[in-house]
């Protein structure tokens, strides 16, 4: 237990120096480490937003919204699937339009008689609840006849409302993740809270314009047909006729309103790129877009038999542009142009690029936190640190000696390490994580504590100084595993179901926990063995300074 050969030696010196050499940017400023030389580290902590100030962002998402344009969809779907049943039927089956009615969407069929091959049919829409893994918990929506003969009704269910919440929670999270790290930082945290919340935090930031006009659009990108005969003043003066809806014009682009068909030809989904840039006729800002496969096919197929006529793009429920299809396009390219600033075209470039969030946000709390602020919670961390750190040496020396001298040495390799190993994987420090790291530190004593006690119980009980020590390392590791098995548990699931600066804790003690058990196990365990080595060398009576 206490030989080491040299490859092990030279391991353990090698883990040690790299920690040194990793965690020494941070006890440097910025200005500094960016001029040394680029074989060195330079990657330093990234401080959260308790420390170093900025923006507190809690987003509540559009339920209502969700479930509109899922029950819109689940329409569109209705009338899809009875078109293609009546495919290949010599007597079709004739059903009248379907209307979203009641939280559901209803569809009449003429002939009571068809209504069993319909309801088949429909049943098809509803989607399972759950993963392959996991097994399904029924499906999303109910499809079931009512009282009156040929009534059908498509109703989304709770679980099914439950889980498309979830779904777009999850969506929306990415979409975000992806507009803010597109402003060029890494350094946000974006998580969910409760049903349909969503918490912000954003290091550095002060103004939170620019952010909250990032993340508050849904950019929902949509193609859409234009009504050949009826404009939208005419139908307000009459009837909207069925699967269509007017659409008022952006303040950027297009004015007036317009009467579009409802279900979109391509929409942002099948988008794979988009760029801001100029016109070089105008030399206005413009945006080019370039579709997927599937959205080129589509746009391509569509524009090849509507030549001459116009449609329209559609930016969150209001038309940019109107123009005329001129010739088919098939190059699933164009652009999008209005009274663009290159600030704006470049934002909503983000935005397009990011995905369009599946329902709207809007900010339930905003809250700035100051420099000023966070530099006193340094401040007083720091404080805290020093204090634990210093009287945790202090005891540890005058308990143990020489021994707690070598746990000393132990504990200073075992923050290095801590803070290398942060610094490396880009964890974000946030105060909560300070007290978790001086916590650590405390709790890395215990190890050494239980390793040099149990060499006091069997030096009591008449074995040699070799012996003892050996028996003590061997015999402590057991124990030392158990413990800290036990707070790496509790880490897992502060982690799992925690949140923010609680996740900064648990990745804090989750570190430590695996930095102390290597050092107090493999580091002060080198400095014993190369001690009892010198001992042995002097003297054939040794004595154990513990």
């Amino acid at each position: 237990m206490l030989h080491f050969s040299r490859w092990k030696v030279i391991s353990i010196l090698a883990a040690c120096v790299a920690a040194a050499l990793f965690a020494l940017p941070n006890f440097f400023a910025k200005e500094t480490v960016a001029g040394w030389p680029s074989f060195l580290p330079r990657k330093q902590l990234a401080l959260g937003l308790d420390l170093r100030g900025g923006a507190h962002l809690l987003l509540g998402m559009d339920t209502n919204e969700l479930k509109t344009d899922w029950l819109k969809t689940l329409r569109e779907d209705t009338r899809r699937t009875l078109l293609e049943l009546n495919k290949g039927r010599e007597q079709k089956i004739a059903f009248s339009p379907a209307t979203v009615t009641g939280g559901g969407v209803q569809v009449r069929i003429t002939r009571p008689e068809d209504a069993e091959t319909a309801l088949k049919e429909l049943r098809k829409l509803a989607q399972p609840i759950g993963g392959a893994v996991f097994g399904g918990s029924g499906n999303d929506i109910d499809v079931t006849q009512g009282t009156e003969p040929g009534l059908i009704t498509l109703k989304p269910n709770e679980p099914g409302l439950f889980n498309r919440v979830t779904l777009a929670m999850s969506a929306a999270i990415e979409t975000i993740n992806r507009r803010i790290n597109s402003l060029g930082t890494a350094e946000a945290t974006v998580v969910r809270q409760g049903r349909d919340r969503i918490l912000i935090q954003y290091p550095g930031l002060q103004d939170t314009k620019e952010l909250k006009e990032l993340i508050g659009k849904t950019a929902k990108l949509t193609f859409h047909a234009v009504h050949p005969q009826t404009s939208a003043e005419e139908a307000k003066l009459t009837r909207v006729p069925n699967g269509y809806k007017i659409f008022v014009g952006d303040r950027r682009g297009e004015q007036g309103e317009f009467l579009l068909q409802e279900a979109p030809v391509v929409t942002g989904e099948d988008l794979v790129d988009a760029q801001p840039g100029f016109d070089q006729r105008t030399n206005e800002a413009i945006i080019s877009f370039r579709f997927n496969r599937k959205g080129a096919t589509g746009f391509g197929k569509w524009t090849t038999e509507n030549v001459g006529a116009p449609f329209a793009i559609v930016l969150d429920n209001q038309v940019l542009s109107a123009p005329v299809v001129r010739e088919p396009i098939l190059g699933g390219s164009g652009q999008i142009s209005g009274s663009f600033t290159v600030e704006s075209a470049n934002a909503l470039a983000i935005q397009l690029r990011s995905g369009a969030l599946p329902a709207p946000l809007t900010i339930v709390e905003e809250r700035t936190v100051g420099p000023s602020l966070g530099a006193d919670s340094i401040e007083a961390g720091k404080t805290a640190a020093l204090i634990g750190s210093l009287a945790t040496l202090v005891m540890t020396i005058t308990a143990y000696g020489t021994f707690g001298v070598y746990a000393v040495i132990a504990l200073l390799i075992n923050g290095l390490m801590i803070v290398a190993l942060m610094s490396v994987i880009g964890s974000t420090l946030t105060l909560p994580g300070i007290a978790g790291l001086v916590l650590t530190i405390g709790m890395a004593v215990d190890a050494n504590v239980l390793i040099y006690e149990r060499i006091r119980e069997e030096l009591r009980a008449g074995k040699g100084a070799i012996a003892a020590i050996d028996a003590g390392f061997t015999r402590a590791i057991v124990t030392i595993a158990d413990s800290q098995l036990t707070t790496l548990v509790a880490a897992f699931i502060m982690f799992w179901l925690g949140s923010g600066p609680i996740r900064g804790f648990a990745v804090t003690l989750t570190i430590g926990i695996f930095t102390s058990v290597f050092t107090a196990v493999t580091v002060t365990r080198l400095l014993v063995s190369l001690w009892l080595r010198n001992a042995k060398s002097r003297s054939n009576r040794i004595e154990v300074p513990i």
